[in-house]
């Protein structure tokens, strides 16, 4: 019992001083300062599952041996994972983003009609498991491109975000699901202070 306390202590003290990393590929956070609302984009294509050479080969084992247990539950996980982008991460990467700027100074939102776009290519999608006392937290790595919405040639930012990591408080996500979204609310969180830091100042 005392050796499994100790590897929940252990991986709960590394989920609080994890840190997430920012890359700026082209332009600046000073390019953002005077934008007040994006319209948001999301992407997933040519997605890198850790361990398997495309997200096919990685539906594709897990759906089997999900059928192998019980017939059905397959296609159900195949569904959810497609569904829970739409139905988890994007909403939680909004909430995550817009509760940031209480007086809204900054506000993010899906299919309106802003002048400026952000879109967030996700690049990798680890889920990570828990499993009682074994577990790992969900990674995920994304690309954050910001373009004026008529012109999106005209790019004012990008930046590759990784090691960006989500987890249930106190170890309590047994959902693959939910601890994905909250690596998406990780990321929100981590845009949301780069900008306050280095381009609202």
């Amino acid at each position: 019992m005392k050796k499994q306390l100790t590897i929940i202590l252990i991986l709960f003290c590394t989920c609080l001083t994890y840190s997430q990393k920012v890359k700026v590929k082209e332009g600046s956070f000073k390019n953002l300062k005077d934008i007040t609302e994006y319209s948001l984009q999301f992407e997933y294509s040519n997605l890198k599952i850790p361990k398997y050479d495309s997200e096919e080969e990685f539906l594709k084992d897990k759906m089997k041996k999900r059928e192998d247990k019980e017939a059905g539950t397959g296609e159900k996980f195949k569904a959810s994972w497609f569904a829970d982008r739409e139905d988890r991460y994007e909403p939680k990467f909004i909430e995550s983003f817009n509760k940031r700027f209480e007086d809204g100074e900054v506000k993010v939102d899906k299919g309106n009609d802003a002048k400026y776009t952000l879109l967030i290519k996700t690049t990798m999608m680890y889920a990570g498991y828990n499993v009682g006392i074994v577990r790992q937290n969900s990674k995920i790595e994304a690309t954050l491109v910001v373009f004026e919405t008529k012109t999106p040639d005209a790019i004012l930012f990008s930046a590759d975000y990784t090691k960006v990591e989500g987890f249930g408080a106190m170890g309590n996500d047994y959902n693959s699901g939910y601890r994905i979204s909250e690596a998406y609310a990780k990321l929100a969180k981590e845009f949301a202070k780069n900008l306050k830091k280095k381009a609202l100042k």
